[in-house]
């Protein structure tokens, strides 16, 4: 599947890039860079998107879209190309779908930071901190409603009708998943715990990777059968790629994620690396009293986190974001 995406990308911009010429070693790079028109148009579109918006955001929301990876849209616009082939223009409703995805996901990043108390976003202060939770809901209900209007520019046939209730499915279901999330409770047991927070991803962050390359494939010309299939892909890297950022949080600073390190620790977010962690220490070390609510200052916060990073289950986080990947090729 993935080779189908990369040929496909490749021969779209050959007379522009070679493949000696794309740095493959940051594959989201090398990607964007593979669909550069493509992206333009999207960067084009986004802007359209956001005009209405303009007397309510302020350059904190805007920046937000900028510093995005754009990987949603991205491989949006890759599922697509497979189906609609290399030398023609993709359909607009192709661009505006990406777009749609992008703002569903910025949409959760503001909710997701005003349910955190967080303070910073992708390296600035997030909407909550800028401008209070009540602004910051409104903002963030804004998107919502924005992606799906946007969306709906996408729909020209009678055929790409279900996508609009897939969408919005998707969405209900992200909302699902931070409920879930919020009710997690750190007293169950490590099965139940681990098996909870398989469901909560899935709905929380695969969900709108799988919608994403599910309508490029049906925007861009393809059958049922394989818009499901690349459906499942995408949601497989999704939650590989939850996995991955769960791990950043304990493991990277502040300037390499945008965001204060631990914060799911601070939080009482049950991660992955923190679910493993609490089963592999035990009831009485600092991470487990910390994620059953009791009171911490920034050196038990510190000690936490360095156990954690040393922990088996630190390495098998990891090893199953490698096994989603893996899930995802069969």
């Amino acid at each position: 599947m993935e080779a189908e995406i990369y040929g496909a990308a490749v021969t779209r911009n050959a007379a522009t890039y070679t493949e000696s010429s794309i740095d493959v070693s940051n594959p989201v790079t090398a990607a964007l860079h593979l669909v550069k028109e493509d992206m333009d148009r999207y960067a084009a579109a986004l802007e359209v998107a956001l005009e209405p918006q303009m007397p309510y955001l302020t350059d904190i929301e805007l920046e937000i879209y900028k510093r995005g990876k754009k990987i949603r849209p991205l491989m949006l616009i890759l599922s697509a190309r497979m189906m609609w082939g290399s030398k023609e223009p993709l359909p607009q409703k192709v661009i505006n779908a990406a777009v749609s995805t992008e703002m569903l996901h910025v949409a959760t990043l503001i909710h997701d930071d005003i349910i955190d108390h967080a303070p910073m976003r992708r390296g600035i202060p997030s909407v909550n901190q800028h401008r209070g939770i009540d602004m910051a809901i409104l903002i963030g209900d804004l998107q919502f409603v924005q992606a799906i209007r946007c969306f709906t520019n996408s729909i020209e046939t009678e055929r790409d009708m279900h996508l609009v209730r897939l969408v919005l499915d998707s969405a209900f279901r992200i909302c699902c998943g931070e409920i879930d999330e919020l009710q997690t409770d750190p007293d169950w047991d490590f099965l139940t715990l681990k098996a909870s927070y398989f469901q909560t991803i899935e709905r929380k962050t695969a969900i709108l990777f799988g919608v994403a390359c599910e309508c490029g494939v049906a925007l861009g010309g393809g059958h049922t059968r394989q818009a499901n299939r690349i459906g499942f892909f995408g949601r497989r890297i999704g939650r590989a790629f939850q996995i991955i950022d769960d791990v950043f949080d304990i493991a990277r600073s502040l300037d390499d994620t945008g965001k204060f390190p631990g914060t799911d620790l601070a939080r009482k977010r049950l991660s992955l690396p923190i679910i493993y962690a609490m089963n592999e220490l035990g009831q009485e070390h600092i991470v487990t009293k910390i994620m059953k609510g009791t009171t911490f200052t920034q050196d038990d916060l510190m000690e936490g986190l360095t156990a954690i990073r040393h922990s088996e289950g630190f390495v098998q986080s990891l090893l199953d974001a490698r096994s989603e990947i893996i899930d995802s090729m069969r």
